[in-house]
């Protein structure tokens, strides 16, 4: 007995240009790999550091080319996207409540930003002093 053949849809390769949220997704799901390449980044830096003054300015002369510069450009960008759209997803994740009241989806939105800006405003401060 013969197994019937069975039906692939052709899928197009960029099916996720159609529609914004499907956009929005896999800018998303892309913006994981430059977070990892951040977090290699800084662990290369802080391994620099380690090794001595040598390693350290190895590290920035090779940090300044123009192929890393560019390369942490375009991962900063995505590490805002990747930011946006999380503290975007959060209260749907999370269900917040104050006694048995649901904490308003705006509310924790605002309170991620707020966190974000006093955590960069700390970090601000020690490496300006």
């Amino acid at each position: 007995m013969t197994a019937l053949p069975t039906y692939h849809r052709r899928m197009p390769t960029f099916w996720w240009l159609r529609k914004r949220t499907y956009f929005v997704f896999v800018m998303r799901e892309l913006s994981s790999i430059f977070i990892a390449w951040f977090v290699l980044f800084l662990l290369l830096f802080v391994k620099a550091v380690g090794r001595g003054e040598t390693a350290y300015h190895d590290f920035l002369d090779w940090a300044a080319s123009p192929v890393v510069v560019a390369l942490n450009v375009v991962a900063a960008v995505f590490l805002v996207v990747h930011t946006i759209t999380w503290f975007n997803l959060t209260p749907q994740a999370m269900d917040l409540r104050v006694g048995r009241r649901p904490v308003p989806a705006a509310a924790v939105i605002a309170a991620q930003y707020a966190g974000l800006l006093v955590v960069s405003a700390v970090v601000w401060w020690l490496v300006r002093s």
